[in-house]
């Protein structure tokens, strides 16, 4: 059996010391290699044997959009201005919730504009990694196409290395125009792209990206939709929702038939790389750089956060859509459940009836929805 040691570099899960622990060393690097060999796989039978992708692969073609003209880039955005108004609609400082005490700690000083530049650096630092996993998106979409072994799979990822591309080039040029700065790559969201990246195995790029990772990435946006005031960033989100969806339904339509067919000890592999990749994306959000960044006690502020059950709740609800689709891979209840178990100690088990993506993408195209009302006005 292997341990958390070896599948997390720690014993318990919630060892704040070795969470801190894990640091980018070079932060001012422009590129970052990693070694990765898998096999390029040519496939010559060119028959469309599996409908759900085929439906898929004709969705994408028309939900394409352009991030040039598809967004109102000329929408002013005051970042502090849009900061207050955060505040005012999700709470009273804009990120700790009333359950912390903050009394005898740093931020029981701050006056406004410490919990204004918080929110900023916070976006900074948000929309920072967005656009890092984004680019982790689109390397891996691009190695799918390599490596998977049939025509329909090919053909669907193809699309999404488009998407990719859009997706690291908006997030690149909302940072870049409209916010204030960008933050380094998290070493946490780092560790866990090498690891993707570095595997072999067709599969796991699959399992790591496009269920654990977009999966993630499905939900966080959807939350950043609710809680933003500013109107680009919800028009951006919305049209990257849109393709996210079938990013991550493509990873269930796909593993689904494949994972049917592993041994027990196959299946178990990818149950520990499900629950690594939940562990090292849940800490990353707790924004260890942004402290840093502000001057605080990074290690006094991480407890505070964990110590916040409201923020416990959101978190969690990150996985809303990991959970499910897992189920659906059939991931949960293999090996005598240890992968329900796992996340049953990380507090995200209750997800696991609600819908999986494979299901429910054509629900979320905005794009179509945008596209369809335009003709409709116009005819």
């Amino acid at each position: 059996m292997t341990s958390n040691m070896e599948m997390i570099g720690r014993d318990e899960i919630n060892d704040l010391e070795a969470i801190l622990s894990i640091t980018n060393t070079d932060v001012d690097a422009v590129s970052h290699a990693v070694n990765a060999n898998p096999d390029a796989i040519f496939t010559w039978d060119y028959s469309r044997s599996r409908p759900a992708l085929v439906k898929l692969y004709e969705k994408a073609k028309t939900s394409q959009w352009n991030a040039t003209t598809d967004l109102p880039w000329d929408t002013d955005v005051d970042q502090e201005k849009v900061v207050l108004a955060n505040m005012m609609q999700n709470g009273e400082n804009g990120f700790f919730s009333g359950d912390v005490d903050l009394s005898g700690t740093p931020f029981a000083k701050w006056g406004d504009k410490e919990w204004i530049e918080l929110g900023v650096q916070s976006q900074n630092w948000t929309l920072s990694q967005f656009l890092h996993g984004e680019q982790g998106a689109l390397i891996c979409t691009a190695r799918i196409v390599e490596t998977v072994p049939w025509i329909d799979a090919k053909y669907y990822a193809s699309t999404q290395v488009m998407d990719e591309a859009r997706h690291v080039e908006v997030f690149a040029k909302y940072l870049d125009d409209k916010l204030s700065g960008h933050y380094p790559i998290n070493a946490h969201l780092r560790l866990l792209l090498d690891d993707i990246i570095g595997d072999s195995r067709w599969d796991m790029t699959y399992l790591g990206m496009q269920i654990m990772v977009e999966g993630l990435a499905l939900a966080a946006f959807g939350f950043m939709h609710q809680m933003t005031t500013e109107p680009l960033l919800k028009q951006l989100l919305r049209y990257v929702m849109s393709d996210e969806a079938r990013h991550v339904a493509f990873g269930v339509l796909s593993l689904k038939e494949y994972y049917d067919e592993l041994s027990a000890a196959e299946v178990r592999e990818r149950q520990e790389f499900a629950f690594e990749a939940a562990v090292r994306m849940r800490d990353r959000f707790l924004q260890q750089e942004v402290w840093d960044r502000m001057g605080v006690d990074v290690k006094e502020a991480t407890k505070l956060v964990m110590l916040d059950e409201t923020r416990k709740i959101f978190q969690s609800m990150l996985f809303s859509k990991i959970v499910p689709n897992c189920k659906k891979l059939g991931l949960l209840d293999a090996a005598d459940g240890w992968l329900r178990q796992r996340f049953t100690e990380l507090g995200v088990i209750q997800f696991e009836d609600w819908t999986d993506t494979g299901e429910e993408y054509s629900a979320l195209d905005e794009v179509a929805k945008d596209r369809a009302s335009q003709a409709a006005a116009g005819a």
